[in-house]
């Protein structure tokens, strides 16, 4: 697996400078890349309105300044519209992020650990070792695609509720077969 030619070259090297001295790749791949997730969904779906809003409101306050014959104090003040046409906008691209997040993301298991690269801006990389596969969970969907989570991330959403996080090989193709290569590497636990 270690040239499999789906995987970037970029990120390929990065999973070759990643392993250890005498460390052998078994499996790697990539999640499946998707426009729309839930996530990305929710807040394009949300940016319509919020993004037609804020132009109407830029394009009304620019008339109405426009249309004023007293002191030209409030020139400006059609500007204060364009952060919220640039958050709406930001919105509405959502789903090419998270398209393009995915791209830059890839997994690997190792006779030692399993690794994942979170591609985006910056990379994060998270090395979980056997005795941290214990809990695996696996949540399969009707195409054959599906999700092999390692841990999850619980945080506070701001609102006094909790936000959970599934950390693992997330989207992928076969989870099935993943998940059974990280059971056995669990299994070398001492």
């Amino acid at each position: 697996m270690r040239n499999d030619p789906s995987i970037p070259w970029a990120l390929r090297e990065q999973i070759d400078r990643e392993l250890e001295a005498g460390e052998r790749l078994e499996w790697a791949g990539m999640p499946v890349p998707r426009f729309f997730t839930a996530h990305s969904i929710a807040g394009f779906l949300f940016a319509i309105p919020w993004t037609a809003f804020a132009i109407f409101w830029t394009a009304g306050a620019a008339q109405a300044t426009a249309d004023s014959c007293g002191p030209r104090g409030f020139d400006f003040f059609p500007l204060f519209g364009v952060p919220f046409i640039l958050v709406g906008v930001y919105l509405l691209l959502s789903p090419l992020w998270t398209y393009l997040k995915t791209r830059r993301t890839a997994y690997a298991i190792t006779d030692r650990r399993a690794l994942i690269f979170d591609g985006g801006w910056s990379t994060t990389i998270r090395s979980f070792r056997p005795h941290e596969l214990r809990d695996l969970s696996r949540k399969e969907r009707r195409n054959g695609r599906g999700d092999v989570v390692i841990t999850r991330r619980v945080r506070p959403d701001g609102e006094g509720g909790q936000q959970t996080e599934d950390i693992g090989f997330l989207h992928v193709q076969q989870p099935r077969e993943i998940e059974q290569k990280l059971r056995q590497l669990a299994a070398k636990t001492p």
